[in-house]
């Protein structure tokens, strides 16, 4: 019997890790029932804004040529930036600094100035980030109307805002909080009987009609969680966001992961609070008071447990709810050695749930020690670097040192172990600042068509543990105590961020993940070395603003991060190019605060600088633009602006230039650009020749084309253009035609203005040139569109030997010499030929090419008048665990027997569940679950291939 894996988080922030969790990627077949939704699918309502219209600025705005301004829907400015100072000379004090540009700035802030209240005044370096908050009345924003402003020695550097232009006091209510509660427990289908938080409290939320006096409502209850924004006096839905992101005593840990190799050695590290024989390393205590992380910080007194301040762990194997907490604890003795025996219980019992009931619980005390610290780890960590309770962090107290407390990170070891179909996820609930976030990290195994993991325990893999932490750090700090990343682009970017603190926070302390490189997340919990959980190695992907929305699935949060990643690996190895590496002691040291970050080597600048950026925003509806400049502008406040030049270059490496705009942060189509002022750029201009001279070419940097913005084009219909400035580099490019099918190249640029000339070969097999497909399944003809955001379908088992045929047009037959095939999948949108979701396990895996020749008389309608031209290789399209990937199933070229034909056949052998090796068979001990793709999967019998191109050379 199958079991059906449910979506358990947007967060796994998933891996398919989010803020959410850990995810990769959706489970490409949503619509399909039978399909298991698995690590990285979005779970619950998306967020929703229902706020319409805009107000205009003011006609007396003006752009200064100094000076870059976006506007927001209120008709403020959302973003001002300039390589100069924005003000100076005013108060050494930083609020009244902030005040005061403000003040001076009507036409781009409004009116509003004796509105503000201080939210936060952080520090970033020498300067400030000072975070104000409009009120309306006697009411405070509850959503937008904030801003913040960094400033340094009397001068304001950057600033963004999500002012109202006006304070007016809202109307007068007319429900209560009790109704409000209720309206928002109904739009979040939650039981609010049963909710375990309900909290509602009288905001104002600025729109572009005026101001709604509303209750943020904070509800969290079995399998969602809220904070929605319900109008006062109407009742009805203002906002809604999803809470959800889809990673001296003595503790044995694994710092990073169990045995690469998942041998059972045991080769966990005593980490303590204070040095002592045996100690392998001396973790400290609470960063702010040096307590120890057991520590009852009202008490003064040791839990002996996994109880303490900034992390309460627990175990949650009984319930499938991620919103719920589990209530035992590993309570030790008195003696505070949380040292507990690990057997490697679940990988030695191949999944088989029989050894959770049998001595050691499968390691249970071990999960539950080992996620607790890595939690407290990443709290002292993060601490160092700003996310401190003026920053809103996570703590059952804090002392008088700012921010609620009753908030610490409540972590959920072998989370839902009980429960046949949670598996292969982690993730994030993070709720406002004073309400306790909650994450999950699930055991891993098998799916059959879903997910093929090792059986592991993700409470042992700190790549996903430091993942999920970070989107609470992210969603804290971005926009002040009561948001957090919104929307597509930010989501992507708090997936990538998640990432990549995680992977800085390992590098720093000399931890190695388990992957080809220190650069993988999820390696040990998914199996695969060389990309983990994701798409690519973060640091082997050349992924760019113009690739938003290139993978499977179209825009969605993880893969779209991986473009982040790419970019800010990038901006990392610039900081490291500059300011040197170093020896792990030094990195420990700037780690553990112990050395000025002047003294420190370039990865530690790069990522407090991220920190930074996060106390720069004042909306949580980022685009990777703003995140952009946040990040300039931080390194203009902590760093005086040293290192604008090396931040520009690698941003426009990856379409993050000067250039670069995007319709808000949901934009599927931003426009990038390659180029900056501070470094020297090349033009590029496209001119195809030869058979091609006068074919409508679009030119892609990167390998996507599908759901791709063009850099450059040769159709006068279209307002793109032939040219495009660009930053010296090793790019790869594609081009593509209609009649001309694709063409991929490298090209190293140089400075100066470069014609790019490019010789195209006809497609014989194109429908623009007059081509046609028939045969089995449906969709014939997008086999043959010259796009890969379409494809051909067979739904009919078995796989092998669906028949494909086209019909090269004109009766004279043509020679052919190569073919290009890509099994990438389109977009998971239904039409009504293919309704309904797919599945990538359905790719094309393997395949032949037959040839007929009707001009001599041959009845080329006849299937056994076609003679075989080609074999592919039976791994033509490979794939590797845990699951196909886009990159895998890109067109490719085969060279085919030189034939002449005017007809050709694709005819499939394999698809990636009935022929790959990796999904085959059964790989665990679980009764309850049988593995092998081609007999258990319901897309068994289903294969899809996007394109069939065909040349002469």
């Amino acid at each position: 019997m199958r079991r059906r894996i449910p979506v358990l988080a947007t967060l796994i922030g998933a891996l398919a890790l989010s803020g959410t969790g850990v995810a990769a990627g959706q489970q490409v077949n949503e619509a399909a029932p039978a399909t298991p939704v698995v690590h990285g699918d979005d779970h619950g309502k998306p967020d929703m804004d229902n706020r319409q219209g805009e107000v205009s600025p003011p006609a007396t705005a003006r752009r200064s040529s100094a000076q870059d301004v976006r506007w927001n829907a209120l008709g403020t400015a959302s973003v001002v930036t300039s390589a100069q100072p924005l003000a100076e000379g005013l108060p050494a004090d930083p609020e009244q600094a902030a005040r005061a540009y403000l003040g001076a700035n009507p036409d781009l802030f409004g009116e509003a100035l004796d509105s503000l209240e201080k939210v936060a005044v952080n520090p970033i370096g020498g300067g400030h980030a000072v975070l104000l908050r409009q009120k309306f009345g006697d009411l405070p924003a509850g959503a937008d109307g904030m801003v913040a402003v960094g400033v340094v020695d009397g001068k304001a550097i950057y600033a963004t805002s999500s002012l109202a232009r006006t304070a007016a006091a809202p109307p007068a209510a007319a429900i209560d909080e009790r109704r409000a509660l209720e309206i928002a427990a109904q739009d979040a289908e939650i039981d609010l009987a049963t909710a375990t938080t309900k909290q509602a409290s009288a905001v104002a939320v600025p729109a572009a009609q005026g101001v709604h006096r509303a209750y943020q409502v904070t509800i969290i209850g079995k399998d969602a969680g809220y904070t929605t924004h319900v109008d006062a006096v109407s009742g009805a839905i203002l906002l809604r966001e999803n809470l959800v992101d889809q990673f001296d005593p003595e503790w044995s840990v694994f710092p990073a992961n169990p045995p690469a190799d998942y041998s059972s050695r045991d080769t966990r590290r005593k980490w303590c609070t204070e040095p002592g024989p045996g100690c392998d390393l001396v973790v400290g205590g609470d960063p702010a008071t040096g307590k120890a992380w057991d520590v009852d910080h009202g008490t003064d007194q040791s839990t002996s447990s996994s109880l303490g301040n900034a992390a309460r762990t627990f175990e949650n194997r009984a319930s499938p709810d991620p919103f719920s907490v589990g209530t035992r604890s590993n309570v030790s003795t008195p003696s505070r050695k949380y040292s507990y025996p690990w057997k490697n219980a679940w990988y030695e019992a191949k999944c088989d749930p029989a050894v959770l009931d049998q001595p050691g619980e499968a390691d249970l005390e071990a999960a539950v020690s080992n996620l607790g610290a890595m939690h407290n780890r990443m709290h002292n960590w993060s601490y160092r670097l700003g996310f401190t309770e003026t920053a809103w962090n996570m703590q059952v107290s804090n002392g008088d040192r700012g921010g609620l407390g009753g908030d610490p990170e409540q972590g959920n070891a072998q989370a839902g172990a009980r429960v046949l179909s949670v598996r292969d996820n982690a993730n994030q609930i993070t709720g406002p600042d004073g309400v306790a976030p909650i994450t999950n990290m699930y055991m891993w195994q098998p799916i059959a068509g879903a997910f093929y993991s090792p059986c592991v325990d993700g409470d042992y893999d700190m790549s996903v543990i430091g993942h999920e932490y970070t989107h609470a750090i992210s969603n804290r700090m971005v926009a002040g105590p009561n948001a957090g990343l919104s929307g597509l682009q930010a989501g992507a970017m708090g997936e990538s961020i998640s990432d990549l603190f995680a992977m800085e926070y390992l590098y720093e302390y000399g931890f190695r993940p388990r992957g080809e490189t220190p650069f993988v997340t999820g390696g040990y919990a998914t199996g695969d070395d060389e990309r983990g959980i994701r798409n690519y190695d973060m640091s082997k992907a050349d992924l760019n603003y113009s690739n938003i929305a290139y993978d499977l699935v179209g825009q969605q949060v993880h893969a779209d991060g991986e473009i982040w990643s790419s970019t800010q690996y990038d901006v990392r190895k610039a900081f490291v190019k500059r300011y040197g590496d170093a020896s792990a002691r030094v990195q420990r040291d700037c780690a553990d605060g112990r050395r000025a970050l002047d003294k420190c080597p370039g990865n530690r600048r790069w990522v407090q600088l991220h920190f930074d950026a996060f106390l720069l925003t004042a909306a949580g509806t980022l685009s990777m633009v703003d995140m952009r400049d946040a990040m300039l502008a931080a390194d203009r406040i902590r760093f005086g602006g040293a290192n604008q030049d090396i931040m520009w270059t690698a941003f426009a490496e990856h379409g993050l230039g000067e250039g670069a705009s995007s319709r808000g942060q949901s934009d599927p189509d931003p426009v990038p650009s390659f180029a900056t002022s501070h470094a020297k750029t090349a033009k590029l201009t496209l001119k195809p020749y030869g058979a091609a001279k006068d074919a409508a070419v679009r030119l892609y940097v990167g390998d996507y084309e599908s759901r791709v913005v063009p850099m450059a084009d040769t159709d006068p219909a279209t307002a793109t253009g032939d040219s495009f400035e660009i930053v010296p580099g090793k790019y790869d490019f594609l081009a593509v035609a209609p009649g001309f099918g694709h063409k991929r190249f490298s090209l190293s640029v140089r400075p100066g203005e470069t014609t790019l000339p490019l010789s195209l070969s006809r497609n014989h097999a194109s429908a623009a040139a007059g081509a046609t497909a028939s045969g089995d399944g449906v969709n014939h003809a997008k086999l043959i569109d010259e796009t890969e955001g379409t494809n051909w379908a067979s739904h009919t088992a078995p796989v092998a030997g669906r028949n494909v045929v086209v019909d090269l047009a004109g009766t004279d037959p043509v020679k052919v010499g190569r073919v290009q095939v890509s099994a990438m999948l389109r977009p998971n949108i239904g039409d009504a030929a293919d309704p309904g979701g797919q599945n990538r396990f359905s790719a094309l895996r393997s395949f032949e090419i037959l040839a007929c020749d009707a001009s001599a008389g041959t009845d080329c309608s006849n299937p056994a008048n076609f003679r075989k031209i080609y074999t592919s290789d039976e791994d033509a399209f490979e794939t590797a665990r845990p699951r196909p990937r886009g990159a895998d199933l890109l067109i490719d070229s085969f060279n085919v027997r030189d034939t002449k034909a005017t007809h050709l056949a694709l005819r499939t052998l394999s698809s990636q569940c009935t022929g790959n090796p990796v999904y085959a068979g059964e790989q665990d001990n679980d009764p309850n679950s049988n593995t092998d793709c081609a007999t258990a999967s319901p897309a068994a019998g289903q294969i899809r291939a996007a394109e069939l191109q065909a040349f002469s050379h």
